[in-house]
């Protein structure tokens, strides 16, 4: 497996992203030019591409709500966990200085730097992006939704 760092991080689903979605905007595309193409009078191609976007629409929307809402808990519950192991206290305080996307870049970085980091967002407000490139021992999320 290929070392996981800033410029690699995202995750693609095969299957939805590379396949799914070029099928359905490809017929919302053919179903739009041939409705126009019949001059307005075929209304079954209108139908095809309204149908189509709300297929696409409904099937993006639904699996990332469910997932990425998981995902986002497991993260802050992971937030704290570490954040209790290394300095031995609660988190609370710092999570409300926190952006979510503060705390869920700060998993990349491993313990020693998380520390570091960490002040340096509480102190510095330093972005999610600013935290992922200030990662030198970048620590891989494999397990991603």
């Amino acid at each position: 497996m290929k070392t996981q760092h800033y410029g690699n991080h995202r995750k693609y689903y095969v299957l939805h992203h590379f396949i799914f979605i070029p099928m359905m905007l490809l017929l919302i595309t053919i179903g739009v030019s041939k409705y126009y193409k019949s001059g307005q009078s075929d209304n079954e191609w209108l139908v095809l591409a309204i149908s189509s976007f709300c297929i696409l629409y409904l099937a993006t929307m639904l699996r990332q709500h469910y997932a990425l809402g998981n995902q986002d808990r497991i993260i802050r519950l992971e937030f704290r966990l570490r954040y209790w192991q290394l300095l031995g206290k609660s988190s609370a305080e710092a999570e409300s200085q926190l952006s979510f996307g503060q705390m869920a870049a700060l998993r990349f970085a491993d313990d020693a730097e998380f520390v570091f980091l960490l002040h340096r967002a509480l102190h510095e407000n330093l972005s999610a992006t600013g935290i992922k490139k200030a990662i030198t021992n970048w620590q891989p999320d494999d397990m991603r939704v």
